[in-house]
């Protein structure tokens, strides 16, 4: 498998998230997430565990009716089952995301 840069190539977004799945092994899918300025802000409630840390700039999150503001640097962990979205995400530096979805064994 050949070497992954997680900053680059960025595509140009107007709207949305962008997700590149990684790596796909065993019970863990590791993705690279892009986000636009104008994220989708639909809720998410998945059924595997899931870790993100924001490599780039800046978001504000919403975890079960809380709002978290992450920075360059930080990291969530977001347990199964968990409504989350995303709210807001910085133009400048744009929003690169490492998440790990960690699944249950046999989904």
């Amino acid at each position: 498998m050949p070497p992954v840069n997680l900053f680059s190539p960025i595509p140009e977004l107007t709207q949305g998230e962008h997700f590149e799945e990684l790596l796909r092994h065993r019970n863990v899918v590791i993705e690279r997430i892009i986000s636009s300025d104008n994220p989708e802000t639909r809720h998410y409630n998945q059924p595997q565990d899931e870790w993100v840390a924001l490599l780039q700039g800046e978001a504000q999150l919403e975890l079960d009716g809380e709002e978290i503001a992450l920075q360059r640097g930080e990291s969530c962990f977001i347990p199964a089952h968990t409504p989350h979205r995303v709210i807001t995400t910085s133009s400048e530096p744009r929003c690169i995301w490492l998440a790990i979805h960690i699944f249950a064994d046999g989904q």
